[in-house]
């Protein structure tokens, strides 16, 4: 293939989702000059562990990295889905490999049933529950209803020895076009607080801490505790919260937090509660961590235009660069209009679907 056929792109920013895009387009990407200037340049372990992973979900996908790792070549193939058991490196949490797969499970030829080990918590990456109350949430308005994110072992850093299972049954052709318009009310709060090989008072004490924020929002609030022991708690000992806010139209937004060495975890549990007021705060239908998931969604969904509230907040360098990567890759580009409402420094995101249609099925 001539060079002038790739779509060239720069840095490692990004990274796991310009392979996502990539292979929903069927268009070949080159990414350059991945961390080169950098003592150590080139991939990390965990960005290779994940071109394993999407070489393993596709056939005929062709990735070709350079002797430094400073540049990738990935044609993209079929996605084809099916059982798979993925051992993540130590340096990424499992949410970070299933974030991905969420994008493509949808349209891909068999039911995806993946099991992830490794480590199920960081400061950084996607929790679990974040995926499975603030993500999967997202995919059922765009008609991905049968989803499933099974925590069978939870895996505290440094060592891990976790277990997650991603079931997608939803095979569909094409998402739904959405038109998301107004900021709704939220009308409960709710979290978990986990612990893995630590005392059992540790999550009483982030439950009362995050409640001690949360009791005047005039809403329900309502925290679980998880204690896990034994077997299914890991190789390390450690503790975190999960904080999710929901409306009755469905759309939720997370926040969450792991503790680190020294922390209290009153102190950790209530600055994540003021978090969530801020996350609140700041976005409109869906929160920050959800808005790629919802813009790839709406690119590839039928010809038609879908529309989505968002704030000024929102609008920030990682949305701007996800929206040259869209440009770059599918040759669309969105379009951002103020809402016409007193009072209100809103923007309505409008996106034309490419009319994406799941071929991955018909193919024996």
């Amino acid at each position: 293939m001539a060079p002038g056929n790739y779509v060239v792109l720069q840095g490692a920013r990004n990274f796991r989702l310009r392979i996502v895009l990539s292979t929903l387009s069927g268009r070949p990407i080159k990414v350059e000059k991945i961390r080169s200037e950098d003592l150590n340049p080139g991939l990390r372990d965990h960005e290779v562990s994940f071109l394993r992973l999407m070489e393993a979900m596709t056939n005929g996908s062709s990735i070709e990295i350079s002797y430094t790792g400073t540049t990738v070549i990935y044609r993209p193939g079929i996605i084809t889905g099916g059982s798979y058991t993925h051992n993540c490196p130590a340096g990424k949490p499992v949410g970070y490999f299933v974030e991905p797969m969420l994008y493509l499970a949808p349209f891909s030829k068999k039911k995806f049933s993946i099991l992830f080990r490794g480590i199920t918590a960081s400061h950084t990456d996607a929790g679990i529950e974040a995926i499975k109350w603030g993500l999967l949430p997202v995919m059922e308005k765009f008609g991905v209803r049968e989803c499933a994110l099974h925590t069978l072992k939870r895996g505290s850093p440094p060592l891990g020895g976790g277990e997650v299972h991603l079931i997608v049954d939803s095979l569909i052709a094409q998402p739904i076009t959405i038109h998301a318009l107004e900021t709704p009310l939220i009308s409960s709060i709710r979290g978990v607080a986990y612990s893995t090989r630590v005392s059992p008072s540790i999550v009483n004490r982030m439950v009362d801490g995050a409640k001690k924020v949360l009791k005047d929002v005039g809403c329900e609030v309502n925290i679980t505790a998880d204690v896990w022991r034994g077997d299914n708690s890991g190789k390390s000992p450690g503790w975190g919260l999960t904080l999710v806010a929901e409306n009755k139209q469905g759309w939720r937004y997370f926040v969450e937090d792991i503790g680190g060495p020294g922390a209290i975890p009153e102190d950790m549990a209530c600055g994540l509660a003021y978090q969530l007021l801020e996350e609140i705060s700041k976005s409109s239908v869906v929160g920050r961590s959800q808005l790629p998931l919802a813009m790839v969604f709406m690119v590839i969904g039928k010809e038609d235009i879908g529309r989505l509230r968002i704030t000024k907040d929102q609008v920030d360098e990682r949305f701007i660069g996800l929206l040259r990567d869209i440009k770059h890759v599918f040759g669309i580009e969105a379009i951002l209009k103020p809402v016409n409402e007193t009072n209100s420094d809103d923007l309505i995101l409008t996106i034309k679907g490419i009319g994406f249609t799941n071929t991955n099925k018909k193919i024996a």
